[in-house]
């Protein structure tokens, strides 16, 4: 029996700990994302369907993603919080 009790107690101790290490809700990058000349505030998410060439201006604290096609999937250039980026077959951005 303590024995059950010993592997339940530890199984809930791991269930605990993962919780808590994971992260909580996405939430808006602080500052501003200026892609091609339009301002977003506190961005987040993926901007779909950008034309190229594409201007990315990121003006927030969070790695901003550059992705050459429509819906932010597949290999992407970064965009590091206060750089500029010029890409001319950037499509899409994520953030």
């Amino acid at each position: 029996m303590r024995r059950h009790v010993t592997k339940t107690l530890g199984a809930l101790a791991a269930a605990i700990a993962l919780c808590v290490a994971l992260p909580g809700p996405v939430h808006a990058a602080s500052g501003q994302l200026v892609l091609n000349g339009r301002v977003f505030t506190d961005p987040a998410g993926c901007f779909r369907e950008l034309n190229a060439p594409l201007s990315v201006q990121n003006r927030t604290r969070t790695v901003a993603y550059v992705f050459a096609t429509r819906d932010c999937t597949g290999p992407a250039q970064t965009v590091p919080a206060g750089q500029t980026l010029a890409s001319t077959g950037g499509h899409s951005v994520r953030i």
